[in-house]
């Protein structure tokens, strides 16, 4: 490769490396990100740096060969050219990797220090179990359960414990962490923080089955106030239905299957297989961030959710029009 080339790639590649759209560990939002933010930028430059000194040696290296054929020029022990070749042998093949690869070993050892020793006094407890394909969600100070959506109040700590139900899953918010495996019989952590409020795309990193690419989540970060609102709302029992037709629902729910697999808080459903629809109302996205959550979609994902989500737990319900409408009006109702 021609050292002009070499140029040209490292350049597209600058280019491309600092295009980081949303999420991107580029972007960092809290601590730990900004953290892993520095190391790969500094990596980045210390590789820039080798790799174009790289290219002037090559270059220099072909000014200096004799005339004819440069590839196989003899050389002997008392040839200028070879010694020269010698002391650099040592200096790129030795001293220069001593001196690049071992600051940057101690560098990753005192950051990932700092990463994994976080957690205070005031630190904020949540559960996360991994699922084919989605995320339960627990707060065991409160009691609230959902699904998909890790809520957290903005510039406090929240300490993120980890397991699976099933495979392999990994936990990545790239705009606030690094990731994380969640491994069936195991628990692992993770500390996190959001420097203000907004919505950060998280993903499983680790293929998990059919469905991996569709098993995202949001971390949705709240000023105080609002998220102990939220809180105090997501702990609470589901309400009563109101309306005929979310009695009707309600009914339908306990009779045709759903109460199996699903539990809402304050009823006789109490299933542990699908996530907690208690306040599934209040939820951004249905199907782990797969589609918005609105009426369209949930009357949709209720009918036929492998059509939406092929592969998935959750099998077709069979309903006449008017169980399907009373159904997702009692489950519009769980706000």
């Amino acid at each position: 490769m021609s050292p002009r080339r070499g140029a040209a790639l490292l350049a597209a590649g600058a280019v491309l490396a600092a295009c980081g759209g949303d999420p991107s560990a580029l972007d960092p939002a809290g601590r730990g990100a900004r953290e892993i933010a520095v190391l790969w930028w500094i990596m980045l430059g210390l590789g820039t740096a080798v790799f174009a000194l790289v290219l002037v040696v090559l270059w220099r290296s072909r000014r200096r060969a004799p005339a004819g054929d440069r590839s196989s020029a003899p050389l002997t022990a008392d040839d200028a050219s070879e010694r020269a070749g010698h002391r650099w042998m040592l200096l790129g093949g030795v001293l220069l990797p001593v001196v690049v690869v071992l600051p940057l070993s101690l560098l990753t050892l005192v950051i990932g220090d700092r990463l994994w020793s976080r957690g205070g006094e005031d630190v904020l407890h949540v559960e996360l179990v991994g699922h084919q394909f989605w995320w339960e969600v627990r707060y065991p100070d409160t009691g609230a359960v959902t699904a998909n959506e890790i809520h957290i109040p903005v510039d406090r700590e929240v300490r993120i414990s980890m397991t699976s139900e099933d495979v392999i899953h990994s936990f990545w918010v790239p705009n606030l962490h690094g990731k994380v495996d969640l491994i069936p019989g195991e628990d692992t952590h993770i500390v996190i923080d959001a420097d203000e409020p907004g919505r950060y795309e998280g993903l499983c990193a680790e293929f998990c089955g059919i469905q991996h690419a569709h098993m995202k989540l949001l971390v949705v970060a709240h000023d105080a106030e609002e998220f102990e609102a939220w809180s105090e709302r997501e702990a609470a029992e589901a309400g009563t239905p109101s309306t005929s037709a979310e009695r009707d629902g309600a009914e339908a729910f306990a009779t045709l299957g759903c109460a199996s697999c699903h539990t809402v808080r304050g009823t006789s459903a109490v299933g542990d297989v699908g996530p907690d629809l208690t306040h599934i109302a209040s939820r951004l996205t249905l199907g782990a961030n797969t589609i918005p959550n609105n009426r369209g979609n949930l009357g949709g994902w209720i009918a036929d959710p492998q059509r939406i989500k092929p592969g998935n737990r959750m099998p077709p319900t069979v309903l006449d029009a008017e169980q399907h409408r009373a159904l997702v009006a009692y489950l519009e109702s769980l706000e």
